[in-house]
């Protein structure tokens, strides 16, 4: 297995994480994938609170000796935050399921926006945090993020976070975070934690045709999943990276591809082929966005970037995984970011290095993304998670 240091703490974290939120449907069957991955190295195992009986099961198998030998990450969810009191109901409770006294990598799970944030300083965060660092409880404090990179800049500039997650493959280079994001949290000392490296597996079954060829005639054979797997590994400012592992088999080759993969390997025939999947994927999405956002800010507070990247998801991941993502991303925020606010100025167009019709597009994402369930769902949302 290999290994990267987390540049605050010294930890050796190995380079690939166990996610834990797609367990395999038999305890026993876990138990022998979590075991087998200690045993050959793994020692980051990633859960959260929402993540039904993740906790409970991974408690389980670690207090069989295995304890110590890892480090835990699990979450809280801010939308179950309603007052001060929560924290802890919802803390303590992770503790018992996860049958330990501390938390090595304590997120704040699914920040879209700064202004979750400052609602959760509103009820006490901060005064929270520093208790449990204190007595030992949580020893290191992050957040893992779904939004644009604006966002995401001012997430990490609020706060002294000791690291923190991001969706990161070479689809997404440009998306969310993105390139740019990983970069400006690894200047800042940040280690980054990286989920959705196959998008789901998006990026590994069901592509075009075109790509499997692609693949097919690389002077190395590696399977689709290798390949993103190995792209990601290539940057050094990542530290983890999660795979949702749930059989044995998958376990064995993502352990065998992390132990032979390392920063700055790539050649120029590897970037030309990553280069050319690109553009075939490229061409079956139907806004030419790069997530530039030279676009942005909009006056009317549309995330232009975030609605295109959303709405050509529907290509490739399919219309409802698309839409709700769209959802999500749009609502899951203080003030909403959808495409149907856009009031046609078309100050955005002026900026477009690509020329795109910014305007006529957002037209088109709203048409296709907000159906008659988008603003019940955004209300539902806003209303139970008091945004």
């Amino acid at each position: 297995m290999n290994y990267r240091v987390n540049p605050k703490n010294n930890d050796k974290l190995s380079i690939l994480g166990f996610g834990c939120m797609r367990f395999a449907k038999s305890e026993k069957e876990v138990e022998e994938q979590i075991i087998y991955a200690i045993e050959n190295g793994v020692n980051y195992f990633d859960t959260a609170y929402i993540y039904p009986n993740s906790e409970a099961i991974l408690g389980r198998v670690l207090a069989k000796g295995y304890r110590e030998r890892v480090k835990i990450a699990t979450k809280m969810p801010p939308y179950l935050i309603k007052k001060y009191e929560d924290f802890d109901k919802i803390f303590y409770q992770e503790l018992q399921r996860l049958q330990t006294d501390y938390i090595d990598y304590y997120f704040m799970h699914m920040l879209t926006d700064i202004n979750i944030w400052d609602r959760l300083i509103d009820i006490g965060i901060l005064k929270w945090i520093e208790e449990k660092k204190q007595k030992g409880q949580i020893i290191n404090i992050g957040f893992s993020y779904h939004g644009g990179r604006d966002e995401f800049i001012k997430l990490i500039d609020a706060y002294h976070w000791e690291f923190c997650m991001i969706q990161y493959n070479y689809l997404d280079e440009n998306n969310q975070a993105g390139k740019s994001g990983l970069k400006y949290a690894a200047a800042k000392g940040l280690p980054v934690m990286v989920m959705e490296p196959l998008r789901g597996g998006k990026l590994v079954t069901n592509l075009p045709r075109e790509v499997y060829h692609v693949w097919e005639k690389a002077y190395i054979k590696r399977s689709p999943a290798e390949w993103a797997f190995r792209w990601i590994w290539n940057h050094p400012e990542v530290t983890v990276v999660l795979s949702g592992m749930n059989s044995l088999e998958m376990v064995k080759e993502n352990i065998r591809v992390a132990s032979e993969s390392e920063a700055n390997s790539f050649t120029e025939d590897d970037e030309q082929l990553f280069s050319e999947v690109r553009r075939i994927l490229q061409e079956k999405i139907k806004i030419p966005c790069t997530g530039c956002n030279y676009c942005i800010p909009c006056p009317m507070g549309v995330d232009i970037p975030t609605c295109f990247s959303c709405y050509n998801d529907r290509e490739i991941e399919g219309k409802l995984s698309a839409i709700g993502k769209y959802i999500m991303q749009t609502s899951f925020k203080t003030k909403s970011h959808n495409a149907s606010l856009c009031s046609q100025c078309g100050k955005c167009e002026i900026h477009c290095p690509q020329k795109i019709a910014i305007r006529d597009e957002l037209t088109k994402v709203s048409k296709a993304m907000e159906g008659f369930y988008y603003k019940p769902a955004r209300y539902l949302i806003k209303r139970f998670m008091k945004l």
